[in-house]
């Protein structure tokens, strides 16, 4: 049998897909510089990273220890995003908004319940009505005869994007997957979590901490690791493992950590470590936060970069232990509380709107002026350039808010039609103020960051 060869190219993760469609269109295929691929030892066809010492360091989850079959890795629970399979439907910024499709819903799926009950889904297939969004899991519940019921309390806040939030009808039965989301942050409150990208993901390693039900994509292929897990009975525990707080206390000694400094919602308070006695050695808390700044460091992220893309990540000992988990406590505040940080002094220029005329939305950044233009008669100046050095994937922080509030045509034609109803400017006040806060949390995440760099 003849060997084949793998004639292989990547390009850069930042790109998007516009950038490297005009890269194919401007290089023709004979002058490509292929690369022949030749697997690793595991199997690995690319991504395959140098030797280094990444096998060393301590796993920040595994399948075992989260199956009860091990215990060496720092948290025990971890959770991927909710999937719905429907997010036009079951997402929206406006709460009484979200009620009435989910009911419109509900009433064609019933309708179509009690019309076809028993039936196979082949039965079906060319019966029931489409102007809703079937799954196969719908269909099961159609074949069982299960009818559905709106209720009121299963809209909840969530994080849909990085900072952007929608109200979500987390409902079993119109969420595809929730995996354990359920026991974690629905009607739970005071719960954090650090939110990872997952596995083979195709955007360089993103991190954000959250506080609430999240969605698959609010990264790339969303992992989230709890600070609490709970059992059935609702029983709290923290979810850092003996196993790792041994791992810590033993390489670190009988260290004790500093009080770090609450963040007000009135003032931006750089970390500072206050030396505090009675505060004890290190704690889980202290690991959560640690390891939350380990995954921000830029050394790390470019030592390990080709590791992260396969592999959960693993977490080394770093000296100055105290000075880590300060940053990651700063971090984690700034991340989880963004809508309460003092706003950047961004100017808001309005400009009268012509007698007969509608404002526009724009929602464009002119990264080189600092300028945002929001409408066609409104726009924010003084954004630094340097706000947008923070980047989750391929999009800044602030780029991610613009993305989400634009005006689109929805994909489903029942939304498109029937309940396509956002508009901007109804929203344009919220996004200015989120846009300012969102500024700082930019500007003081890159300045721990840079501080980062310099260890």
């Amino acid at each position: 049998m003849k060997k084949v060869k793998i004639h292989y190219i990547s390009l850069p993760d930042d790109w998007r897909k516009e950038d490297k469609l005009q890269w194919f269109s401007e290089n023709k295929m004979e002058n490509i510089p292929f690369e022949i691929l030749k697997p690793d030892k595991n199997a690995n066809w690319i991504n395959l990273a140098e030797e280094n010492d990444w096998e060393s360091l301590m796993p920040i989850c595994s399948k075992e220890v989260k199956g009860g079959i091990g215990k060496e890795a720092i948290f025990k629970l971890f959770s991927l995003g909710v999937v719905t399979a429907r997010d036009e439907w079951v997402y929206d910024f406006d709460k009484q908004h979200l009620g009435k499709k989910v009911n419109f819903l509900i009433e064609i799926y019933n309708k179509d319940m009690e019309k076809h009950k028993g039936k196979s889904k082949e039965e079906i297939r060319n019966e029931i009505d489409y102007s809703i969004k079937w799954t196969r899991a719908v269909k099961n519940d159609l074949e069982k005869g299960k009818k559905y019921e709106f209720e009121e309390n299963k809209i909840i806040e969530s994080l849909y994007r990085p900072f952007v939030k929608q109200y979500l009808y987390f409902s079993k039965e119109l969420n595809e997957m929730q995996y354990q989301l359920n026991h974690l942050f629905a009607n739970i409150p005071n719960n954090i979590a650090i939110a990872f990208s997952g596995g083979n993901s195709s955007k360089p390693f993103q991190v954000l901490g959250q506080k609430m039900v999240y969605n698959h994509d609010l990264l790339e292929k969303t992992q989230c690791l709890p600070f609490y897990r709970y059992d059935k009975e609702g029983n709290r525990t923290e979810n850092i493992t003996d196993w790792a707080l041994q791992q810590f206390q033993a390489h670190y000694g009988n260290l004790t950590v500093a009080k770090v400094c609450d963040r007000s919602q009135s003032e931006i308070v750089p970390f500072v470590a206050v030396a505090d006695p009675t505060n004890g050695s290190i704690t889980k808390e202290d690991i959560f936060h640690y390891v939350y700044a380990v995954l921000h460091n830029p050394k790390y992220r470019q030592k390990y970069e080709l590791n992260l893309k396969r592999d959960f990540p693993r977490i080394p000992f770093y000296t100055d232990f105290e000075k880590w988990v300060a940053w990651g406590k700063t971090l984690m505040d700034l991340h989880i509380n963004y809508e309460t940080v003092i706003s950047y002094q961004l100017a808001v220029i309005n400009k009268p709107i012509e007698e007969g005329q509608k404002e526009k939305p724009k929602l464009k950044a002119f990264k080189d002026s600092g300028e945002i233009q929001l409408t066609d008669y409104c726009s924010l100046t003084g954004i630094p350039a340097q706000a947008y050095q923070y980047k989750l994937g391929n999009r800044s922080a602030i780029e991610w808010v613009l993305d989400q509030y634009k005006e689109s045509k929805p994909t489903d034609p029942t939304i498109r039609d029937k309940f396509n109803t956002y508009k901007f400017t109804d929203y344009k006040t919220q996004v200015i103020d989120l846009l300012k806060r969102v500024c700082t949390v930019s500007m003081e995440t890159v300045k721990i960051v840079e501080e980062m760099a310099k260890e």
